[in-house]
């Protein structure tokens, strides 16, 4: 394992974390993860940090009378670990614009859509009902706008619409959501393992991936 330092915010099973502790053991991250933050004392991620020997934090959101309080709280929980990099795991928290410019540059997120499409919330359900031929997951650096920061990489895959009953429907949005899963576990690390050995920085012109900018996201084959 590297010396980079990695700090995971979870809100909660933790399935994207769990593909980071994998590739972590096969020793092809490029650092180690110091701490697992969850603003939910009960996600399972925490468990999973815990059994693989990773620091495991719960910090209750529920106890704070301010988004803003929150973030302090969080900020300075996360600076103990002196992180080169923090990943948004399925955090499903929105984070206020001091704390994004506190860690500017450092932050990393994961998008169930090909984004700029579909920002939110629903994103599975848009995609279908929209009749889209293609549909994926979107890396990105976080600024203040949700969903809207510099793009990264981007899996996707082809969609195939079944019936148009509710029933069909719902079942297709299942289908989706679990191949989705399975492109995240694949992009989200390796994409952090280019940040994390020096190859991926975000400057104030755009994204720089090898020394060169990037015109437009890495995209992944399913």
């Amino acid at each position: 394992m590297g010396s980079k330092r990695l700090v995971i915010l979870i809100s909660g099973s933790g399935s994207n974390l769990q593909a980071f502790i994998e590739k972590q053991q096969q020793g092809s991250l490029g650092g180690t993860i110091v701490s697992v933050i969850s603003n939910n004392p009960e996600a399972y991620g925490l468990t999973r940090a815990r059994e693989a020997g990773i620091k495991a934090v719960s910090l209750d959101h529920k106890t704070h009378a301010s988004r803003e309080s929150f973030d302090k709280e969080l900020a300075e929980e996360i600076k103990k670990d002196q992180p080169d990099l923090i990943i948004l795991a399925g955090f499903m928290r929105i984070l206020t614009p001091e704390f994004v410019q506190t860690f500017r540059g450092k932050l990393l997120n994961i998008h169930p859509s090909l984004l700029p499409k579909y920002p939110g919330l629903h994103t599975h359900k848009k995609a279908l009902e929209n009749n889209d031929e293609f549909h994926g997951t979107s890396v990105h650096f976080v600024t203040e706008e949700l969903d809207g920061g510099p793009l990264i990489a981007q899996s996707q895959m082809r969609l195939i619409v079944g019936s148009e009953s509710n029933e069909e429907n719902e079942l297709n949005e299942q289908q989706v959501m679990q191949r989705i899963q399975k492109l995240e576990h694949r992009l989200y690390p390796e994409v952090a393992s280019w940040y994390l050995n020096n190859r991926l920085t975000m400057e104030k012109d755009g994204v720089y991936f090898d020394h060169k900018k990037l015109e437009r996201p890495i995209l992944f084959g399913d």
